[in-house]
């Protein structure tokens, strides 16, 4: 197993309730938090919802019912000249930026910004049009699958490949927030890399980051996680998503683990290696032994330390004639 690096996305999304500097400031704090990008999301919500779409019940439960969702989308969204200052303002400070596109102009927009990937969020993996504009821009696509079956899943990989897209990288993800840990279905992922042949990550929506560190270890090379500066901000994500603190604490453990996974080849370490002698045994004496005497089971035990014989050499040794005396606990020779 080769050592890859967990890409780990701190997911802004619209938790900066349409306010820009709230946005460059989510950027820096991302930064500081040790993620290796920061995304947002890119639209012109009257392409993306009609004045008929209901709100999600999570959205009803967190910004209330009496706005439609396109009302509350239009307040939550930037134009693409403040996503172009966003840009710039992320490469200033050393982060990379990225965006969910939900429409066709922003998916020809976000291609003008020397991305290195395109990311699909979950509702428009049965986007027909959409995913061939996504595959046209010859870039690396990251797709996410929430609410999505496996024949879906494949329809969207060869519409994308057949449209010219790069390398696809498939999350895992459960579009319900926060999803219950029980719905988190972990395994999916693995299931989503073998029978795929793809790179695979997780979008987690879990309040935790319990399954980011799991998935870091089942290999996920994406891990994408939302977060706020407050989860008491208005907003429909702010409260699934991780504060500064947990985005950080989140990170270090990814990285602790993706340090942890190491070669996968069994060897012994460098750090280890020092206890060998230390820890295990020889063949020793059990008593006083006079030189020509027959080395016995009565005569002979194992013990600490380890830098004699080897008692895997037990039976080659038994029957043998000491070749000088020894006295008890000391190393046999042979």
């Amino acid at each position: 197993m080769d050592k890859k690096h967990v890409m780990i996305i701190a997911e802004a999304g619209v938790n900066h309730n349409g306010d820009l500097e709230l946005a460059k400031k989510m950027a820096l704090v991302a930064k500081e938090c040790g993620a290796d990008a920061v995304k947002y999301q890119t639209a012109v919500p009257e392409l993306v919802i009609s004045v008929f779409a209901p709100k999600a019940e999570y959205q009803k439960e967190t910004t209330g019912d009496k706005e439609s969702q396109l009302e509350m989308v239009r307040k939550l969204h930037f134009d693409f000249e403040s996503h172009r200052q966003l840009k710039e303002y992320c490469d200033s400070i050393g982060i990379q930026y990225l965006s969910s596109p939900f429409d066709i102009p922003s998916v020809k927009f976000l291609a003008t910004l020397d991305l290195p990937c395109m990311k699909v969020p979950s509702g428009e993996i049965t986007n027909y049009p959409y995913l061939v504009e996504v595959g046209k821009t010859g870039l690396p696509v990251i797709l996410s699958t929430g609410m999505s079956v496996p024949e879906e899943i494949e329809d969207a990989i060869k519409l994308l490949k057949e449209s010219g897209s790069g390398e696809i990288t498939i999350l895992h993800c459960n579009t319900e927030y926060p999803t219950n840990y029980e719905d988190a279905n972990l395994g999916a992922m693995l299931w989503l890399r073998d029978h795929f042949g793809c790179p695979v990550g997780l979008s987690d929506h879990t309040r935790g980051y319990e399954c980011d560190v799991a998935a870091a270890a089942l290999g996920a090379v994406v891990i994408e996680k939302h977060f706020t500066l407050d989860k008491n901000m208005e907003g429909p994500d702010q409260k699934a998503s991780l504060d500064p603190k947990e985005l950080t604490d989140m990170v270090q453990a990814v990285r602790n683990i993706e340090a942890a996974m190491g070669s996968g080849i069994k060897a012994v370490s460098s750090s280890e290696a020092k206890n060998k002698p230390i820890a295990r045994k020889s063949i020793v004496a059990a008593r006083a032994i006079r030189a020509g005497e027959i080395l016995t089971e009565e005569n002979l035990t194992t013990k600490r330390p380890g830098n004699g014989v080897d008692p895997m050499r037990w039976n080659e040794v038994l029957g043998t004639a000491a070749i000088r005396d020894f006295e008890p606990d000391e190393l046999i020779e042979i």
